[in-house]
């Protein structure tokens, strides 16, 4: 065993990777019940959390490594993703609509705010997950090994069969197409929300704000449950129109991540830095 482990200690990071990630998911799975997780849905998060500071410790790192550490600096990033992602959202909505002409109405009905702001709590859990999962020790130990350019592919791919194979989607041809292009993006957007930040505070931030937007800030019915919702909502019956809204949707992420990218160069931060 211990020849296999010094001949292949790359393979043997991953397979260990692998195993202890499923092992954490599976306990997880055997503690949860209904009650709990309706109360705390947080048991995988910090099972998966246990499993990557231990992958980090054997390789003489810590979770600061991907800025877990409760440092006031990281724990900031959280409610600014929130924020760029619920505005993110909103204003690619906006771009959608106008090439659609969908409109945004103030929900009329009585607004269940205990149900928008719960939100949070149950969507938290949940993007926590993927962060760790495609945006964690791996991704990193990826880009360690090879480079981020073969690590954005790797785990964009990875995050993407994660969300396409259902099988409700996988029958619906333009779902798949949706999602082989948008999660994809996703994943960069995430992935450089880390990179540029050194926090994985900021990317499960943006991806709990993009979520909680599509459920509960701008949503398809008037049923309280969202602060917008949108009135009679294009269907498509041809894939002309659909294709450009998927172009319009992506482009927009796409510039965002460009800033995000970009950020550490913007002129006014160039001037903090030489204060």
């Amino acid at each position: 065993m211990k020849t296999l482990v010094s001949k292949y200690p790359i393979l043997y990071r991953f397979i260990l990777t692998i195993a202890l990630f499923g092992l954490a998911l599976f306990i997880s799975g055997l503690i949860d019940t209904p009650f709990l997780k309706r109360y705390f849905p947080f048991t995988s998060v910090i099972l998966l959390i246990v499993a990557t500071w231990f992958l980090f410790k054997t390789d003489k790192k810590s979770l600061n490594n991907i800025g877990l550490n409760l440092s006031f600096r990281n724990i900031s990033f959280l409610p600014l993703g929130i924020l760029i992602g619920a505005v993110a959202f909103l204003l690619a909505k906006y771009c959608r609509g106008l090439y659609t002409e969908e409109t945004f109405q103030i929900t009329t009905s009585d607004i269940n705010y205990s149900i928008i702001l719960y939100g949070f709590y149950t969507i938290l859990p949940q993007v926590a997950i993927e962060e760790l999962l495609f945006r964690g020790y791996a991704f990193k130990k990826t880009i360690e090994v090879s480079n981020v350019v073969k690590a954005n592919i790797i785990f964009g791919t990875l995050f993407m069969l994660v969300h396409i194979l259902d099988r409700e989607i996988i029958q619906n041809k333009g779902m798949v197409l949706f999602l082989a292009i948008t999660i994809p993006i996703g994943h960069l957007l995430f992935a450089t929300a880390l990179l540029k930040s050194k926090t994985l505070f900021f990317p499960i931030g943006i991806h709990l704000g993009n979520n909680w937007a599509t459920r509960h800030l701008v949503a398809n019915y008037n049923n309280g449950d969202s602060i917008f919702y949108i009135t009679e909502t294009i269907t498509f019956e041809t894939w002309t129109p659909f294709i450009i809204v998927i172009v319009i949707w992506n482009v927009f992420y796409l510039l965002l991540t460009y800033v995000i990218w970009k950020w550490s160069d913007f002129p006014f931060n160039k001037k903090r830095k030489l204060k």
